[in-house]
């Protein structure tokens, strides 16, 4: 199963691509960042997320997407653009009728780490000895991205999948 783990944000877009066989770990494919300019108006922006994630996607041929849900703490106004940019990562992946999963951070850390209050570091390390990677993965937005695609291979394998699929989520299987 070939899963693309999305780290939406408007500036810099984190992905990685693992794939997952059998009772086998997962194995890294593929991870980086798509990042836009900083200096365009935000419409320019995601146009140019949307044009990099097609490409990503293109390339990659995930048969599902994983993408971290929302956490609003302080900032409401980066919320509302990194929610706009986790909308063209839905769009893309409706385009294609490939399956998006969402998970929450806590539950992100608690599957691969064991608790819900893991530190940045304890999760890239994590990352790193669940994909058997030399060192960890960088930028840190891959290493977020690689985090999101692992706990969906977790729960894919324990059949715990479907509770975590995105409501309006038709899936290729589903198409009319």
């Amino acid at each position: 199963m070939r899963i693309l783990g999305i780290d939406p944000g408007i500036g810099i877009c984190g992905f990685g691509l693992i794939e997952t066989s059998g009772r086998d770990g997962a194995k890294a494919l593929d991870f980086g960042a798509v990042t836009t300019k900083v200096d365009a108006p935000i419409p320019a922006r995601l146009l140019e997320l949307y044009n990099s994630l097609v490409q990503v996607f293109d390339e990659c041929k995930p048969e599902m997407v994983a993408v971290e849900k929302l956490f609003f703490s302080k900032n409401i106004t980066t919320g509302i653009v990194v929610a706009e940019a986790r909308g063209v990562v839905l769009l893309v992946a409706e385009q294609r009728g490939i399956p998006v999963y969402e998970y929450s951070p806590n539950q992100i850390k608690l599957s691969l780490a064991g608790y819900g209050s893991a530190t940045k570091t304890q999760m890239e390390e994590m990352v790193r000895i669940h994909l058997g990677l030399d060192k960890k993965p960088k930028p840190d937005d891959a290493a977020d991205a690689l985090a999101v695609a692992i706990t969906c291979g977790f729960l894919y394998k324990q059949g715990m999948d479907d509770k975590y699929k995105f409501s309006n989520s038709r899936g290729r299987n589903n198409r009319k």
